[in-house]
């Protein structure tokens, strides 16, 4: 079917005036909006679906998202049969969210599956925790993350909290596709709607709070000062709410940032991976002295954190710098309180930097790998309920989370342990950067780098896909001076080793679209297409030991140079 021909389903009875309009008016004027909203379906993929809000099949509107919530409908009601089956909704505070969320629950309602719905925009991680204290059968969640204000997106859980992985997200997707937008059911009954909100917030903290610190005596809480900022996100009320009833005094509030806006309007991108988002609450601790400054994006899952360094400036930390401290200080607490029985386990993914094998290997306790996103830890958990005890997991990505409680990186739990550590790292006469130094001196010291390259629109997938193929059929032999030992590919689920080229079968991990290469020296360069973002991703690793910090600054340099011929060697 051409575009075209696609474009004009969308001018019968089904759709709303407004939408037919806009499809009319594209069709007359030959405008090249037609093609990029119709060439295409907007994938709903093993998590959900994120896209630029608009009409039409490769757009996030009203009937992509209803298809979408009408095949889950149709499916739970096949999973569960003659139970009573409930739904959370949560949403952030991007542009329809709210409309959108309420249409979900429409839907879900006119097929008679109560709602549990939340009156206002609330964190992600929340969601995730609703659902396992409330009994759900499934959770959604409306929210694109940090992408830029025209998106928009829609997550689904499932019973356990976590986001959906196989076999019911496979599933689910066969029910989606299977949908037409005539069978969907937009009128709800709103006496199958139970409204949620402060409630539950409070319930949802007091749980971050007892999973997440370890310092009975609060050494430090009331003398760390903390600046923090939402970036116009979700966790305005909820952050601030529990830094304050844990016993840390000293906060000072972006202000400006502080303001719910789906247009973010004090930042290019909302991703507190980037400084540039953190840096009016960076210019506030330079005039308050803060200790750590603390960013969230707009969904509140993700966290980004800087502190003072060597020399005394803020400098943000990248997420495995972050994730390594809070893992080591929980294992260590874990260690000193005798709670470490050799049948625990923390959770990484096959981007996130090896420092965690070795942290783990320190305290004695395993590290499981699995693929990109925090779904695939939530399946660790649940596959290894009962025998093996989850204690924390993370993603370089700016993804922590503390305990089982969430199945889902976590904002709020991951802010009061990192305060936790400054505070206990102050009270003690150090800094939390020096005590990540002294990490590195135990266990080596690891240097990461990510790489963004952007290609946008139709062809840019066709030249994403066309470099992976180039990557997986020639390989580079040599990266930054060091000769290339082994080459995963996770889509063919094969690793070859060069030394002797043999190629042996991984098992464990689902087939992806991903490749990994390891040189003689201890360098790792990732590559995977993002599955949210128009970009293709490289994620480098490099390693050295240290002795000092006198050593790790001049080895910084160094890896920071390594990390550039990487980069000229790939010719990114």
């Amino acid at each position: 079917m051409t575009t075209l021909e696609k474009a004009k389903l969308w001018l019968t009875d089904t759709f709303d005036e407004e939408t037919k309009n806009t499809v009319q008016q594209w069709i007359d004027s030959g405008s090249d909006e037609l093609e990029d909203s119709f060439y295409r379906e907007l994938e709903f993929g093993t998590g959900g679906m994120r896209g630029i809000m608009g009409v039409g099949t490769n757009r996030l509107n009203k009937y992509t998202l209803g298809q979408a919530t009408q095949g889950l409908a149709n499916y739970l009601h096949t999973k569960f049969p003659g139970e009573e089956i409930k739904v959370a909704i949560a949403y952030d505070v991007r542009n329809n969210s709210k409309e959108f969320g309420k249409m979900c629950a429409d839907v879900l309602t006119a097929n008679g599956i109560k709602v549990l719905l939340f009156k206002e925009h609330r964190p992600t991680p929340e969601l995730s925790f609703t659902v396992r204290d409330k009994k759900c059968n499934a959770g959604i969640v409306l929210t694109a993350s940090h992408n830029p204000p025209e998106y928009n997106g829609y997550k689904v859980y499932w019973n356990d909290g976590a986001q959906i992985v196989p076999p019911d997200d496979e599933n689910i997707i066969r029910e989606v596709y299977a949908t037409k937008f005539d069978d969907i059911k937009f009128s709800g009954n709103d006496d199958l709607i139970e409204w949620i909100g402060e409630e539950q917030d409070k319930v949802y903290i007091d749980t971050c709070i007892e999973n997440s610190l370890y310092q009975k005596d609060k050494k430090g809480y009331d003398n760390l000062n903390i600046v923090f900022t939402s970036i116009h996100g979700t966790t305005y009320k909820t952050v601030p709410q529990a830094l304050k009833k844990a016993g840390f005094q000293k906060i000072d509030l972006v202000r400006e940032q502080m303001i719910p806006s789906g247009n973010f309007p004090t930042v290019d991108s909302p991703n507190p991976e980037e400084p540039a988002a953190l840096e009016m609450a960076l210019d506030l601790a330079r005039i308050t002295n803060g200790d750590i400054v603390i960013g969230t994006d707009p969904d509140g899952d993700r966290l980004g954190i800087a502190v003072r360094n060597l020399d005394g400036e803020m400098q943000l930390l990248n997420g495995n710098q972050c994730n390594m401290i809070l893992t080591y200080y929980i294992l260590d607490q874990w260690k000193k309180a005798g709670r470490i029985t050799g049948k625990e386990f923390i959770g990484s993914t096959i981007v996130t930097s090896d420092v965690f094998y070795d942290v783990a290997a320190k305290f004695g306790v395993e590290c499981k790998v699995g693929l990109t996103g925090f779904k695939w830890i939530g399946k660790m958990i649940r596959d290894n309920e009962g025998k093996e005890k989850f204690v924390c997991g993370g993603e370089e990505s700016f993804g922590f989370m503390t305990g089982d409680f969430v199945r889902d990186k976590d904002s709020c739990g991951s802010i009061l342990l990192a305060c936790e550590i400054a505070a206990w790292c102050k009270a003690n006469g150090r800094t939390m950067y020096q005590y990540m130094i002294e990490i590195y001196k135990e266990i080596g010291m690891y240097h990461e780098g990510l790489i963004n390259v952007v290609k946008k629109g139709r062809t840019g997938a066709e030249e994403i896909k066309q470099m992976m193929t180039d990557f997986r059929e020639n390989p580079p032999k040599e990266i930054a001076g060091s000769k290339v030992a082994e080459v995963k590919d996770f889509q063919e689920q094969t690793s070859l080793n060069l030394s002797d080229n043999k190629k042996s079968v991984m098992d464990g991990i689902p087939k992806s679209n991903v490749l990994i290469y390891y040189t003689e020296d201890g360098t790792k360069v990732c590559v995977r297409p993002s599955g949210t973002e128009p970009k293709i991703k490289f994620y480098v690793s490099v390693k050295d030991s240290i002795a000092s910090e006198q050593d790790f600054k001049e080895k910084l340099v160094i890896l920071d140079q390594k990390i550039n011929q990487v980069k000229a060697d790939l010719k990114l």
